[in-house]
């Protein structure tokens, strides 16, 4: 028989992490942009205090353990409160992603069967479209004080600082079984409708504790960190457990994330690391080039969502900002990769550096990964091979919400990536197996195609999709969104390839188009591409 541990048995629930913040980094700054327009500030003790107060407004609404309660919220102190006070009390918290579809955003409202939702004042218009087709919504909460509450509005509505006003804030969180449900977020719904991943309180704790590792997002108390990662995007890749569990100060930047405003915030609030997509990251450099600016403390970024150009990683670079490359999904938590360089990597010649630092980089503690063939045959770790990626971990998705059908191969979960790793154990996604070219036989990088365009000085953002080819049943076209102001022709572009990829990997044409659809999360649509240019015929066809 085992010998037991002799261990306290305390679950890991996420109440303890606003706990600890509370009390050993009580007085440590969250501040905050407002949809009201001004800059709030509070603390960490505050913050516990109101999340507790909102515990015992739910609870007055009769909100049970295991209800949802939905968001439609920037990043702010009160969605953290949010985050907090509704997972703390036992019921689940689900947040929703107001740039979706208002069709998309009923039918996750519906398919969570959210009791109450609450919203920022940016959503009021949503809130009045959707409202109709979500009969089972008890009440609509505006996150906003009387005093800024519409004067009419098409759907009754509760004022957040009304319900939060109404209680004492004596209320003891509860303990639980740490597997209990905490929050859902649900997939940005690329193939048919959006799916639920439901996480528990031990998976986001121990998400949450491997995330703040120095050589995956490395955070720390003396850091001051700004999420522009939405807290509606897989909850702001774990930052608000993970900032708060190490008692940095926050800065959270609510719903002004153009260039000039993230850089304004960057300066003031003396942010040292943030997180975003790639498209968040090119508006900012932007604005700073534009200006011939430069960051006073800001020195480490992660990049996420999707891959970021080599191009911004070095002009990032040139402004004294580390680009940590994360990879990871909603179906994760949602983080599994991070690449940070290992020691003997120091020595390397600064473009052997970067090749690195290009990759999205090896798992943290908790993931597992393997790459497998079309049979399933586990695949080597040469940086050659490439395969579809598969990952494990105690905070992977073992089913989809209310879906009993289980997505795992074996145990494992296939991400729909396609991947190499190399012997030092850095992944790199070469392509979505949907978005990957098959050309005679062989596979072309779309992404790889995409890095080289976006480093163009004429390119603002470019995107290679797949076309129909007689021959090779498909070859790479490429779609660009020039710079304002920019020239460039077809034949520069493709002679602009030369020396860059395998001859045969160059696009056989280039389509100009004023804008590139993006997801609701800032990926760029390839499927709206692939749709667009369905009839589309390549010179050579």
């Amino acid at each position: 028989m085992a010998l037991m541990g002799q261990m306290m048995s305390e679950p890991l629930l996420i109440s303890s992490i606003i706990k600890h913040a509370a009390r050993h980094y009580g007085g440590t700054e969250i501040v905050s942009r407002r949809t009201e327009g001004d800059l709030h500030r509070y603390t960490y003790r505050d913050c516990e205090l109101r999340s507790r107060k909102l515990a015992q407004a739910i609870a007055a609404l009769g909100v049970q353990s295991g209800d949802r309660v939905g968001t439609l919220a920037w990043n702010g102190y009160r969605h953290l409160e949010i985050y907090y006070g509704v997972s703390g009390s036992g019921a689940v918290c689900h947040t929703v992603n107001p740039r979706l579809f208002p069709e998309q955003v009923a039918y996750i409202i519906n398919h969570a069967e959210d009791q109450y939702v609450f919203f920022d004042a940016t959503f009021l218009p949503l809130v009045e479209g959707v409202a109709a087709h979500c009969p089972g919504v008890k009440g609509w909460v505006m996150m906003s004080d009387r005093s800024h509450m519409p004067a009419q509005a098409k759907v009754p509505l509760l004022c957040y600082e009304d319900l939060i006003d109404a209680q004492d804030g004596n209320y003891t969180w509860p303990q639980f079984d740490e597997n209990t449900a905490s929050s859902l977020c649900y997939t940005s719904g690329t193939t048919g409708n959006p799916k639920g991943a439901l996480y528990s309180h031990r998976s986001t704790v121990l998400h949450s504790y491997a995330s703040a590792l120095p050589d995956a997002l490395g955070c720390s108390a003396r850091d001051v960190i700004l999420p522009v990662v939405p807290m509606f995007h897989v909850n702001a890749w774990g930052l608000p457990y993970s900032v708060p569990l190490v008692g940095a100060k926050l800065v959270l930047p609510g719903a002004k994330l153009d260039g000039a405003s993230v850089y304004e915030l960057f300066e003031k609030e003396k942010v040292t690391f943030s997180a975003g997509v790639p498209t968040v990251w090119l508006g900012l450099l932007q604005h700073v080039q534009a200006n011939n600016l430069k960051f006073s403390t800001f020195n480490r970024t992660v990049i996420g969502g999707s891959a970021a150009p080599p191009a911004m990683i070095r002009a990032l670079k040139a402004l004294g900002v580390e680009t940590i490359h994360a990879w990871g999904m909603t179906e994760m938590s949602p983080l599994g990769t991070s690449c940070r360089l290992l020691a003997r990597h120091e020595e390397l010649p600064e473009a052997e550096q970067q090749k690195i630092q290009e990759k999205q980089g090896r798992v943290i503690y908790g993931v597992d990964m393997k790459i497998v063939d079309g049979d399933g045959n586990e695949l080597p770790w040469d940086g050659k091979a490439f395969g579809d990626l598969h990952v494990r971990g105690p905070w992977v998705i073992e089913h989809y919400y209310r879906n009993d059908a289980s997505p795992l191969v074996d145990g494992w979960f296939p991400t729909g990536d396609v991947a190499t790793i190399d012997p030092d154990g850095y992944m790199q996604i070469t392509d979505r197996s949907k978005d990957v070219i098959k050309s005679g036989g062989e596979w072309i990088s779309s992404i790889d195609i995409e890095n080289v365009a976006a480093a163009h000085p004429a390119v603002h953002m470019a995107a290679c999709i797949s076309c129909y080819h007689p021959k090779w049943d498909e070859r790479p076209l490429l779609v660009v969104m020039k710079k304002p102001g920019a020239e460039v022709t077809r034949e520069e572009l493709l002679k602009y390839f030369e020396g860059k990829v395998a001859k045969w990997w160059i696009p056989d044409d280039v389509a100009f188009v004023t804008e590139i659809p993006l997801t609701a999360t800032g990926k760029m649509q390839k499927l709206k591409l692939r749709e667009q240019f369905k009839d589309y015929r390549l010179p050579a066809a």
